[in-house]
Formats: structure tokens, C-alpha cells, sequence
């Protein structure tokens, strides 16, 4: 938690960016496993803790701007609760903690909501959430969701877009936790050793560190699925493993980094060509990264790097330009460059990707591959984003092309057979905005060239 003065701070600027009605933050709630009593690992909604800072479930916020009114709204902890969970602050202690002066019981929320005025809510992605609102607001779960506050959402994302300088201080530190990760799965990236043993124990250190990993982990010697989340195989020597991992820290802030590691710790020379290009793509996408240009076009120079390292190879063929207009490279990379990073590893996108990676002035790209990017527009000093090119063998959409004969003219389908058990490859890093150019969140980059890998793999 922040100081006290940040999360006012933050309310008050957002109160300011509304011209009138009632703001209603929902917290979110416990989600059980299989029975009610046995829940999920608690997450707080990520706007909530942003605004209200406080991480204990069902809590309710209501800004009331035109009355210049705020209300913490929840239910005092019972004797059962105390007992079970220890003596507990009570409702107006935790609201005194972030600022608020006056507490509701829950019961009450009806009454704060009441009128004609407008009700600003964003979109929900909890389904009790959303039947709360659904009863409240007398409207169908779909007529909530289809209803939500565009204003409010725009204000939402254009403060949570920009991080503050204690902000940043959050993302370094589960960039800590991330890079820890990276290095014990490279070590144990051996001949034998089971993909689910790997994921568990890095998954492990980051509950030792903080609350859980940002997302599910993807480590796979199947890299070509983009989300593998399946750990059931062996390590082979001869084959790559992907590794898409990443922490919270205990302010919920998050990191995404990929490696992508040769079983036993020694390339192919197949493998040192692929990787090259990937590793060509990143570096030079960090090195465009700058305020006042858009993401899209780093994106596009991309694949601009992709497309004229595997013409290089003998992989692809064809004048460059004509290549990227057609949208050839999306073969090799079907998903964006990168996304918002932040409270949420795709930050803010329950919000609304579109609202948060696009604008008026940058729209986004229909094209296959080019329409997987998440986030677009034009870079300002303090955001936060993922790069991460990748380059895929996926038999299956090989095929497609080839039989629907797409892109002939830029793709040697002839010679991608050999490729079909290659897998992928995907580096990430972590970078912020700054007033000219980019740095890295976490000033220690991992190992990132096949030469410091191999040296990470050897040194266990």
C-alpha cells in the first residue's frame, strides 16, 4: 500500500475528470474452488486497489460528485470471522488508511445509487459483480456490460496509463521477482528433467515473494502454441523451451519476461539462426521505442527484421514492402509486439483493449497478425509495455497457407517441412517510457544472446 496522500491524490484528480453523476468502484470478492468455503487465492480488482488501496474483499467505492461525497461501503468483520481469520481492523480503520471519511454499511448501497443521475461503472469481468449491478441497476448482465461508462473508462485508462514514479518502484520490484524465475528455469533446462517441475518451482519462488505469478506460465518444448499452459512433457536434448513468466509483487504490480532456452544448454546452428533474428527484432524494437512515435509502427518494423532474416535463411523470398503490406511475416508471427504492463500483465485490458492500446488517431490494423496488437498508439514518457517478436513453426497453419496458397509469392513453402518439429521462439523484456527513448523496468536484463544462455545453463 501507498501512502495515505497518493490515493487521495488519485480520486481527486479522477473526481475532476468527470463532469457530474456517481462513480461506483466495485471490490472484488472471494471465488470459491469447488465448495464456498474453499476460495481462490483473493485478487483485488486492479482499479480498485489503484484508487482505494485496500486488498480485503467485498468493499464497494461511490464518489459522488456532484454532492462532493465519498463513501467506503462493506460489512463489519462478525465474532466468526475473528475467530477463524484473527481480530481484524474494523471498517472505518481501513478507510481512515486511504483517506475516507465516511463508512456504509453494505446494506446501503441501493440508497447511494438511487435517482436519475448518471451511474459510472466499467465493464465487469466477475459474474457476481456483475449480477450486483445487474440488480441494482435493474438491467440485464448483458445491458450492464453494454451500458458502461466510456467516460469513466477514459479516465480510468489515461491515469493508470502514465505510472508514477512510486509505481515504478513496484514494477522494479516484480521484475526482481521475474528475473529470479528466468535464471532457475534456464539452469534446470536439461535432457530428462519434466516441464511441470520447472513451472512448479518457479512458480513457487514467486508465492514465496509475493502473492502469486501474474499469469499462468507458459513453458513448453511446444513454443509454437503461443499460450502452452500444458507441463506434461519431458525435456529432449536437441529441442527449445519456452519460458513466459512473471510475477506480482505484494502491490499487485506485475512482470512478463520469455526466454527461450536450448534443452542442455547448446544451440543447433538452425536454432542460433532463428534465435538471432528473434534477438535482431527485440533490440532494435527497444531501440525504436520513444514518445512521440506509435507502437504500431515499431510492430511493423518488426517484422520488417523477421521478414529479411528469414529471407536471409532462404525462408522467405520477395521485395520487403510488398512482403509487409501483403502481412507474409504474420505467418512466423501471428500475435503483437507487445502490451500495457502494470497492475495487470495485460494492463487494463478488462477495461477494454481497444480503448486502452488505440485512439482516434491510431486505429487498429485489421490484417492477420497486425490485428493481434494489443496496444498501438502513439508512446508517451511513463508508460509501460512487453517487447516480445517471436518466430513460430506452426505445422498446422503452415499447411493452411500453403493449401489456400497465401502469400506464395513471399513464403518458400517448399522448405518449411524441415521446420515442423523447430517449435518457437519468443524473448520478452519489460521496458518504460522515458522523456527520450526507453529503459529497462528492471535494470537487470536477463541473459537475452545464445552465448550469456549457454553460460547461464553451464553455471549451475
Amino acid at each position: 500500500m501507498f501512502e495515505k496522500k497518493i490515493y487521495i491524490q488519485r480520486r481527486e484528480q479522477l473526481k475532476k475528470s468527470l463532469q457530474s453523476g456517481v462513480v461506483l468502484l466495485l471490490g472484488n470478492g472471494e471465488a470459491p474452488v469447488n465448495y464456498a468455503g474453499n476460495d481462490y487465492s483473493f485478487r483485488q480488482d486492479s482499479s480498485f486497489i489503484y484508487y482505494v488501496g485496500l486488498n480485503t474483499p467485498d468493499l464497494v467505492y461511490v464518489l459522488d460528485i456532484d454532492g462532493d461525497k465519498e463513501y467506503l461501503l462493506g460489512d463489519e468483520y462478525s465474532i466468526d470471522d475473528i475467530i477463524w481469520m484473527g481480530n481484524l481492523p474494523s471498517l472505518k480503520d481501513r478507510a481512515a488508511e486511504v483517506g475516507i471519511e465516511t463508512t456504509l454499511p453494505s446494506a446501503q448501497l441501493p440508497t447511494l445509487i438511487s435517482g436519475t443521475r448518471k451511474i459510472h461503472y466499467t465493464k465487469q469481468y466477475r459474474y457476481r459483480n456483475l449480477l450486483l449491478l445487474s440488480e441494482l441497476l435493474n438491467k440485464q448482465p448483458k445491458k450492464v456490460n453494454n451500458d458502461f461508462s466510456v467516460e469513466l473508462t477514459r479516465a480510468i485508462i489515461a491515469m493508470r496509463l502514465i505510472k508514477s514514479p512510486e509505481e515504478l518502484k513496484e514494477l522494479e520490484e516484480a521484475g526482481r521477482i521475474g528475473y529470479a524465475m528466468h535464471i532457475i528455469a534456464m539452469k534446470m533446462c536439461q535432457p530428462g528433467v519434466s516441464e511441470q517441475e520447472i513451472a512448479g518451482i518457479i512458480e513457487g519462488l514467486a508465492i514465496s515473494q509475493g502473492p502469486r505469478v501474474s499469469f499462468p506460465t507458459i513453458l513448453s518444448q511446444n513454443g509454437q502454441t503461443l499460450h502452452n499452459h500444458d507441463h506434461s512433457g519431458i525435456l529432449e536434448s536437441g529441442r527449445l523451451m519456452l519460458c513466459d513468466a512473471g510475477a506480482e509483487n505484494q502491490n499487485l504490480y506485475a512482470s512478463d519476461f520469455t526466454r527461450t532456452t536450448a534443452v542442455g544448454g547448446r544451440y543447433s546452428q538452425k536454432q542460433k539462426d532463428i534465435h538471432n533474428i528473434v534477438l535482431k527484432a527485440l533490440n532494435d524494437s527497444i531501440a525504436m521505442a520513444k514518445p512521440g512515435i506509435t507502437y504500431q509502427s515499431v510492430h511493423r518494423n518488426a517484422y520488417k527484421i523477421l521478414f529479411e532474416g528469414l529471407r536471409d535463411l532462404g525462408l522467405m523470398k520477395g521485395d520487403t514492402e510488398e512482403a509487409l503490406n501483403a502481412g507474409a511475416p504474420a505467418l512466423f508471427m501471428p500475435h503483437g509486439l507487445g502490451h500495457a504492463l502494470g497492475l495487470d500483465v495485460h494492463d487494463m485490458e478488462n477495461l477494454g483493449e481497444t480503448l486502452v492500446g488505440y485512439d482516434d488517431e491510431t486505429q487498429r490494423d485489421t490484417r492477420f497478425g497486425y490485428g493481434s496488437l494489443r496496444f498501438g498508439k502513439r508512446l508517451e514518457p511513463g508508460q509501460v509495455l512487453t517487447v516480445e517478436p517471436g518466430i513460430y513453426f506452426i505445422p498446422q497453419l503452415i499447411k493452411k497457407w500453403k493449401a489456400e496458397k497465401i502469400n506464395t509469392n513471399f513464403i518458400r513453402f517448399d522448405l518449411l517441412e524441415d521446420y515442423y518439429s523447430f517449435g518457437g521462439i519468443r524473448l520478452e523484456d519489460d521496458i518504460v517510457i522515458t522523456p527520450t527513448g526507453c529503459r529497462p523496468v528492471y535494470e537487470k536484463r536477463l541473459p537475452v544472446t545464445v552465448e550469456e544462455i549457454e553460460q547461464t545453463v553451464s553455471d549451475r
